[in-house]
């Protein structure tokens, strides 16, 4: 029979060693978890630029080839830092924590943001990494401007939490086939972002309807939340687009 000490003691040693070997397997396996997320979001940038069909084990050097600039803006629109040779994942821009910047933004400071640079057959695309809030938590994606700063090239989008079969339907071609072609800004070179709007795109005035896509059929908030998440970032860039134009 053994003692309430020994019990004790035994238990207290066993949560030891179970805390210990998960401290050191957390450790061994952070640097593939990272490298992981890196080749996911090397793989969304080049979806959106209309590069697609890219095996997971030749992402990084697909991103690699195709991206040529990694750029970071500030809120003046002014280029803070341009990467264009070497390893594009090791840039600069790429370490970019887009939640704190835009954190800094909205509580009006100085922020500076990424911008990556597609070529693609002689053709650049400018692809925009974006973050939100969906109706269970972040939503986030890319969005990918021809060369003319306006027209959409493609997106994707994508979420922690989104509920399957309504919200989370962001991420489908269904949803995302829709911003192509696209315009960011109208025939007097203002500002309109994309709408996301209840009911349809069609159910505004046809003047309207570039800058506007379907939302989510019982998506609603999650489409608002996208809607919000393009108005917020990409207004961001306007300066930027301005000194390019």
């Amino acid at each position: 029979m053994y003692s309430n000490g020994y019990i004790f003691r035994y238990a207290a040693i066993m949560v030891i060693v179970a805390a210990a070997l998960l401290s050191t397997a957390a450790m061994f396996l952070k640097p593939f978890q990272e490298k992981n997320r890196a080749i996911e979001k090397m793989g969304s940038i080049l979806i959106s630029a209309d590069i697609k069909d890219v095996e997971t084990e030749q992402t990084i050097s697909t991103f690699n080839q195709y991206v040529v600039e990694a750029l970071i803006v500030d809120s003046e629109g002014t280029i803070v830092d341009s990467y264009t040779e070497g390893v594009m994942q090791e840039s600069k821009a790429f370490e970019i924590d887009l939640k704190k910047e835009l954190y800094k933004k909205s509580k009006s400071e100085k922020f500076a943001l990424p911008l990556y640079v597609v070529e693609k057959e002689g053709v650049k695309t400018y692809v925009i990494p974006m973050r939100g809030s969906g109706l269970w938590g972040p939503v986030y994606g890319n969005m990918a401007l021809a060369e003319d700063l306006n027209t959409i090239v493609g997106v994707t989008f994508d979420h922690d939490g989104e509920t399957p079969g309504l919200g989370a339907e962001i991420t489908t071609p269904m949803f995302t086939k829709q911003f192509i072609g696209k315009k960011i800004f109208d025939e007097q070179g203002n500002f309109t972002s994309i709408k996301v709007v209840k009911g349809g795109a069609k159910t505004l005035p046809q003047p309207e309807q570039i800058h506007a896509v379907d939302a989510i059929s019982g998506g609603t908030i999650t489409s608002n939340g996208v809607g919000d998440m393009i108005q917020n970032v990409i207004e961001s860039y306007e300066p930027y687009f301005k000194k390019q134009k």
